[in-house]
């Protein structure tokens, strides 16, 4: 029986909530309050989960093969937690006695740079599991797979 990684299964949820973030405080440029009072709760949960993703990716980190996926696995780390930092000071920022604030360009900033290293540190990482095979199972050299 193979063991399942936990980190690429918990991601998808960080990703999908500071993408919808991201989309709300823009859209609420154009759309007021309707739009950008989602972004609090949708980071609030995006951090959260992804702090445990990132643990998840820590304990699975001993796995990666040695050489070019060991160095991906460290740009992949770094863009994320830059993207984690700038996404978890964007909530910070704007809250006022736990109550969303609308969007400042500050805070637009802080959403376009998350979003950008969020967006790299998610291609790096579906690099280490499509070209490097991380978390992917070995397979029996009397079995090949496509890639052989």
């Amino acid at each position: 029986m193979s063991r399942h990684p936990v980190h690429p299964a918990l991601v998808h949820f960080p990703i999908a909530c500071w993408t919808l973030a991201v989309g709300a405080d823009y859209a609420g440029l154009w759309l007021g309050r309707a739009a950008w009072q989602w972004s609090a709760g949708l980071l609030t949960v995006g951090c959260t989960i992804a702090v445990i993703a990132m643990i998840a990716g820590l304990v699975e980190f001993a796995r990666i093969p040695e050489g070019q996926a060991m160095r991906d696995a460290y740009l992949h780390m770094g863009a994320m937690l830059i993207a984690f930092s700038l996404f978890t000071a964007r909530l910070l920022l704007r809250l006022d006695h736990l109550q969303p604030l609308a969007p400042d360009p500050v805070s637009l900033l802080l959403d376009a740079g998350g979003f950008a290293f969020l967006a790299a540190g998610g291609w790096l990482g579906a690099k280490l599991v499509y070209h490097h095979g991380a978390g992917r199972a070995r397979v029996n050299a009397d079995y090949p797979t496509q890639r052989d």
